[in-house]
């Protein structure tokens, strides 16, 4: 048994993708997840389970579509996966107070490289940027914000293969995960 996260993209923002909280946790309940437990309001579901992370994806993207009537993607990671991703994150990340600190989910199979590419190169002067595995770490002030390359992000394509959590809930999951073990 692992403990993994599966982390939807779109729910409870802007007023669209609406599902409770409690709702969601018992799906996951009702589809034989063991220890299903939710985190904030943004899709955030850990739970335990012994299948592979692609098999996840894809069945628990299924069940919400069945159960919610949502067609969302959802990115799958195991605790240890984001434990070894979150020990490399950069040592500029979730640091200053002033920043934007995100945790960019890339959702399977899109890669993490291939998402960089097609955003395009950062502008240094504003932002900062690394990757380690599905896990892209990116920072910026937030008086530049809107100067930055990764601000306008939700106008490429491959925005749709990203689900987007800052450093304080990327660190969060981690530990209620390890709580779960």
């Amino acid at each position: 048994m692992s403990v993994r996260i599966a982390l939807f993209r779109g729910v409870n923002v802007g007023g669209k993708g609406i599902i409770s909280m409690a709702e969601l946790r018992s799906a996951f309940v009702d589809a034989g997840f063991i220890d299903a437990v939710t985190y904030i309001n943004s899709g955030n579901v850990l739970f335990t389970s012994v299948e592979k992370t692609l098999t996840l994806q894809a069945s628990i993207a299924q069940m919400v579509s069945v159960k919610f009537g949502l067609q969302t993607p959802v990115a799958v990671i195991s605790m240890e996966e984001l434990a070894d991703a979150l020990a490399q994150a950069p040592d500029w990340w979730g640091i200053d107070n002033d920043d934007r600190h995100n945790a960019i989910f890339v959702i399977p199979p899109e890669k993490a490289e291939a998402v960089c590419a097609e955003v395009g190169d950062i502008k240094p002067e504003y932002e900062k940027l690394a990757w380690y595995g599905q896990l892209i770490f990116w920072s910026a002030p937030m008086k530049t914000f809107s100067k930055t390359r990764w601000s306008s992000v939700s106008k490429y394509p491959v925005y749709q293969k990203l689900t987007i959590r800052n450093h304080r809930t990327a660190r969060k999951l981690l530990e209620l995960a390890k709580q779960l073990a």
